[in-house]
């Protein structure tokens, strides 16, 4: 599995195999990677409700598809506006950029910038399969004393590219596990949680793993046999 250097990186955006949505501008583009901007909309999540009980905690159970509910409140911010992050926050942003990975033989993962890190800004990773389309999260947390801001533009992560060494099926890289992809085509308003398969759920809450993972066992027999 090899990283895409900057003339690979040029070539897969000249031939189509690797597009963003707006284009890419000459800031992003890096030795071994290319830099990703944050878009308009923020989430941030709620901590508390007031009930008929009185002031509660939100406790997110995504688990429990029975009780579901938006634990997160989007924000849409305006251009000149920017985004305080408070000390010890975590939020989700969504990138201005969409990506379009259209072929079975290229994948992605978001890293954090440094100059992210040396903000005390954490950034998750994740990775992007072949033939996503659409856009991406980012989920950040101040890990400073101070509040932070971020403007929408600023470059607070990379995605590094790798080259697989077997082209996978468009109809299989829609596939994650047993179900379909649950965020293939994000956009900016619709990037909260979505539940994973209830058949798979349903072990969890009974508390059968065993039995799940005799019912979903994974055939290993190589292909030349």
């Amino acid at each position: 599995m090899a990283i895409l250097t900057k003339n690979n990186l040029i070539d897969a955006l000249n031939n189509n195999t690797l597009a963003f949505d707006p284009p890419i501008d000459a800031f992003q583009l890096q030795p071994a990677a290319i830099d990703i901007r944050v878009g308009w909309s923020f989430y941030i999540p709620h901590t508390w409700k007031l009930t008929e009980n009185g002031r509660e905690a939100v406790v997110a159970d995504y688990v429990n598809q029975s009780s579901l509910e938006e634990n997160f409140r989007l924000i849409k911010l305006q251009p000149k506006q920017y985004f305080e992050i408070l000390p010890g926050e975590s939020v989700v942003a969504s990138t201005l950029e969409k990506i379009h990975l259209n072929a079975g033989n290229i994948a992605g993962i978001l890293h954090p910038r440094s100059s992210s890190s040396r903000r005390a800004l954490s950034i998750e990773s994740g990775v992007i399969d072949p033939y996503y389309s659409g856009n991406l999260i980012i989920p950040i947390r101040n890990n400073s004393v101070h509040s932070l801001k971020i403007y929408p533009g600023e470059r607070v992560c990379q995605i590094v590219f790798y080259e697989l060494k077997e082209d996978i099926p468009k109809k299989e890289a829609g596939k994650h596990g047993v179900q379909e992809a649950k965020y293939h085509t994000a956009t900016p308003y619709s990037l909260g949680t979505k539940p994973d398969s209830k058949e798979e759920v349903q072990f969890i809450q009974n508390g059968t793993l065993q039995e799940l993972k005799q019912s979903y066992t994974i055939t290993t027999t190589p292909k030349n046999e």
